[in-house]
């Protein structure tokens, strides 16, 4: 459940214009999530902050008011819960006829992690991760995208310029491998956001409404932690910074997909070129070994 009830939004609030842009991040107390409030800030957006910690969030829309002279809301939500989606799907079906700005840009950043063997893996948290990962993102998308495709018919038929719409996908480069052994349904539910994302893209281009899906790498974020204590190089991880102005710059050009990073790309074309089958043999020596090692 949420910690406050996110009907209420705690907005900062700086005059607005019809020039002026709304984006709605969820996932906006940290990490990634935090970086595209900023980066967005500073491009002048004013901000739906959405997240579980409600402190955080209103302290980062309290700071980013103050810096960027924007209008920043904290509007706490679990996105694991129905009740809390409902509410936020609401406020995405704002098409600025009533009080609410209408959402231009709607960042589905929210997300969880966790792995392990499938057959050890709590079922309660399998759910949840699929709530979040999956049915959430496309609730969101749903919610907001006819608003924006109402708005541009509009727009179309004399009311005025409008800007660039629609919705940003964080995925991961998780969900491009052939097999996941110990990430298997976080990997599946990556690779869903993805197909799903660049599909759905295709059907909104012709009303000129954008639709990305981030592919990211390892980056050092709380979801992580896990990770960065490996003994994992520092070039196996990429900025935040830099996968957010990546990404920024991809679904302002209408690209469907967009994977920061230079090693990152690289490795997804090798991806590509290796056969599924050899992949899929090196997974499999991969998991049993850890296997091995469980059981010595």
């Amino acid at each position: 459940m949420s910690e406050t009830e996110p009907s209420t939004e705690s907005a900062r609030t700086a005059p607005r214009s019809h020039s002026r842009r709304t984006a709605l991040v969820t996932g906006a107390s940290s990490g990634i999530g935090e970086e595209y409030a900023r980066q967005l800030a500073r491009r002048g957006y004013d901000l739906v902050l959405v997240a579980r910690r409600a402190q955080l969030i209103e302290e980062l829309a309290d700071d980013l008011a103050e810096q960027c002279g924007v209008s920043a809301a904290a509007l706490p939500a679990d996105l694991s819960d129905p009740g809390d989606v409902a509410r936020l799907e609401e406020r995405l079906r704002a098409d600025g006829t009533g009080d609410a700005a209408p959402i231009d840009l709607l960042v589905n950043n929210a997300g969880t992690g966790g792995g392990g063997e499938f057959v050890r893996q709590d079922p309660d948290r399998v759910d949840a991760m699929l709530d979040l990962n999956i049915r959430a993102v496309v609730r969101l998308a749903r919610a907001v995208l006819p608003v924006q495709i109402a708005r541009r018919r509009r727009a179309g038929l004399g009311e005025g310029d409008l800007p660039r719409m629609g919705v940003i996908n964080v995925s991961s480069m998780a969900g491009e491998l052939a097999a996941n052994p110990g990430g298997a349904v976080y990997g599946a539910t990556k690779s869903f956001v993805r197909l799903w994302s660049e599909s759905v893209a295709l059907e909104v281009a012709g009303h000129g409404v954008h639709v990305s899906a981030v592919l990211p790498g390892f980056v050092r974020t709380e979801m992580t932690r896990g990770v960065q204590r490996r003994s994992l190089p520092d070039i196996a991880f990429v900025a935040k910074e830099r996968i957010v102005s990546e990404s920024l710059r991809a679904w302002a050009a209408g690209r469907t997909s967009v994977v920061p990073g230079q090693q990152y790309k690289t490795a997804d074309g090798l991806l590509r070129l290796i056969p599924r089958s050899l992949f899929k043999t090196f997974a499999r020596r991969s998991a049993y070994r850890e296997v091995q090692r469980e059981l010595e």
